[in-house]
């Protein structure tokens, strides 16, 4: 097929069309990706008509109707289901090793000092725990110096009754 275009007289090729500049008014979306609202309540034939796509009577049927976020119905929504799920583990638990002042004495095997550095020594802490706490099921032995995080109140009154001194420390997550 032979070209439209003639060559000019010196053989050169001819000038292409000048282009017209592209503006923000000749930006189209691509086709096919602009859909048609759906028209609502425009008679039988639209395929939405009557009711409007909202059913026979009822709440939703209502002007003026909305339901807030999670709303399922009057069902118990899942988000209030899932903490009573067989399993669900809190996302930021803390694991606390919980001593008796019962426990005590078989804890400080001849030390007067109860820490964490001491518990680990003993055999007693093992594992990883976030804080200690001391209750007060039993009676405290004879002068002790305790540093653990946390202390119930009865343990407390025992304690410093028999001459003890209580420490409180920090949390090892508090800083993270």
């Amino acid at each position: 097929m032979a070209s439209k275009l003639k060559a000019n007289e010196d053989g050169a090729s001819p000038e292409a069309p000048k282009r017209a500049v592209l503006g923000l008014g000749d930006i189209r979306p691509a086709k096919g990706a602009v859909k048609k609202a759906l028209r609502v309540g425009r008679g039988r034939a639209s395929g939405a008509g009557k009711t409007a796509n909202r059913g026979h009577n009822g709440e939703g049927q209502r002007s003026g109707r909305s339901s807030k976020r999670g709303f399922e119905g009057g069902q118990m929504p899942g988000y209030r289901q899932m903490p009573k799920i067989q399993g669900f583990r809190l996302v930021n638990q803390r694991i606390w090793l919980e001593i008796n002042l019962i426990d005590l004495p078989k804890y400080l095997k001849g030390g007067n000092t109860l820490d964490e550095a001491s518990l680990r020594e003993n055999g007693v802490l093992k594992t990883r725990v976030d804080g200690i706490r001391l209750l007060g099921n039993g009676d405290a032995p004879a002068e002790l110096t305790i540093k653990v995080h946390h202390v119930s109140a009865g343990a407390r009154e025992k304690i410093e009754a028999a001459g003890g001194k209580i420490e409180l420390i920090g949390l090892a997550k508090a800083a993270a």
